[in-house]
């Protein structure tokens, strides 16, 4: 086949003229940072998700950091994770002091097997953290149950999981706490970004005062017509807002999502036609229950050649990739202080050296796919 001359990234973000004016329109408004458009960005979210409050945060890495912090979790404490998931969800744990238990995962869907859950917990485990892995939902009725018997809080991670349904609920709608990313990388992007989604009026008001300094009322609302400048700190915070720039994108984006996520789908679905029965890759598995995918990622599982071999010859024919993710117990700090046992993790570990993500983005064409899916075919053979 002949190679192109351009190079087809993993993922690149689809920006319009929407998303531009928005954008524009905020920068012409005179008010830059956080303000009425995060605001409205937030009540967008409490829509999409039945959350009763949603908190706009400068990364989904922040809204973790803030959650424990909130959630009062404190050293010796346990919080329930796959390893199959970003660092940053293992640095938030291992930084407030507490240690990440890994649960194994479903070798096809990357998710969290929650039928093994239960075993992992001891009387010091605060939480579970679930992954949306790739856009796929994970079991949330097991998971459930389990935290309801053992009164344990959940955290979704919803990095992957904009637009995914478990039976007819968007992720976050479980009354329950969600965290969402606005990386470019994701489904919808404010350039960085992040979203916490929850129900719970206390956890709000910390979070709130977490996110910014300790001051209890935002800047628009201090420095707006007839606002009080003066402020008070009764417990310190940080720096973590979305600013109304990001905002103004943002709900530019989610006014798409729909159309962005449906052409991720017929994406998705023209690599597995094209890519069925080739030999040497294993396409990615979907749950048996009934879900609607976000396709965030498509993640092939290389069986029949070195992925690093595979990755280069991918990059020989200017297609871009990825790794989602190396398994977060293999990490080097995380084998230092908790000496995951080889063996334990098998799924993980089975899925964990294979995994290579393949492009996949809005603004793809089928000609790209079909390019790709080729090129994939000779390599192999």
């Amino acid at each position: 086949m002949e190679i192109r001359k351009d190079f087809l990234p993993l993922s690149r973000p689809s920006i319009g003229e929407k998303e531009i004016e928005g954008v524009v329109s905020c920068l012409k408004s005179g008010w830059i940072t956080t303000g009425p458009l995060c605001k409205a960005f937030e009540e967008k979210f409490c829509e999409l998700t039945g959350a009763s409050h949603a908190l706009s945060v400068s990364s989904g890495t922040a809204g973790m950091h803030l959650l424990l912090l909130g959630l009062d979790i404190k050293p010796g404490d346990e919080m329930i994770t796959p390893s199959m998931t970003f660092a940053s969800t293992l640095n938030m744990i291992a930084l407030s002091g507490a240690r990440p238990v890994f649960v194994d995962i479903h070798y096809d869907t990357l998710n969290i097997n929650a039928d093994l859950i239960e075993g992992k917990i001891t009387e010091r485990t605060k939480g579970i953290i679930p992954v949306h892995f790739a856009g796929a939902p994970v079991d949330m009725d097991k998971i459930l149950s389990i935290a309801k018997k053992y009164d344990l809080f959940v955290i979704e991670d919803a990095a992957h999981g904009l637009g995914a349904y478990y039976k007819g609920v968007h992720v976050g709608g479980w009354g329950q706490i969600a965290i969402f990313s606005f990386h470019p990388l994701k489904n919808i992007t404010t350039g960085e970004g992040g979203m916490i989604t929850h129900n719970d009026d206390y956890l709000e008001s910390r979070l709130r005062l977490l996110r910014f300094h300790g001051i209890e009322r935002d800047a628009w609302k201090r420095y707006g017509k007839g606002g009080n400048p003066k402020y008070d700190i009764k417990t310190p915070g940080y720096k973590y807002n979305l600013t109304d720039i990001q905002a103004a994108l943002g709900l530019a984006q989610l006014s798409r999502l729909e159309e962005l996520n449906n052409h991720r789908r017929e994406l998705a679905d023209l690599y597995r036609r094209k890519l069925e029965g080739v030999e040497g890759l294993e396409l990615p598995g979907v749950p048996d229950y009934p879900h609607t995918h976000a396709w965030h990622l498509f993640i092939i599982k290389v069986t029949s050649m070195d992925r690093e071999r595979f990755m280069q010859k991918l990059s020989e024919y200017q297609i871009g990739y990825g790794i989602h993710f190396p398994a977060g117990h293999r990490l080097s700090y995380i084998q230092e202080r908790y000496k995951i046992k080889k063996g334990e993790l098998k799924e993980t570990e089975r899925a964990d050296s294979k995994l290579v993500s393949l492009p996949l983005f809005p603004d793809m064409k089928e000609e790209d796919v079909s390019y790709v899916c080729e090129a994939i075919r000779e390599i192999l053979t």
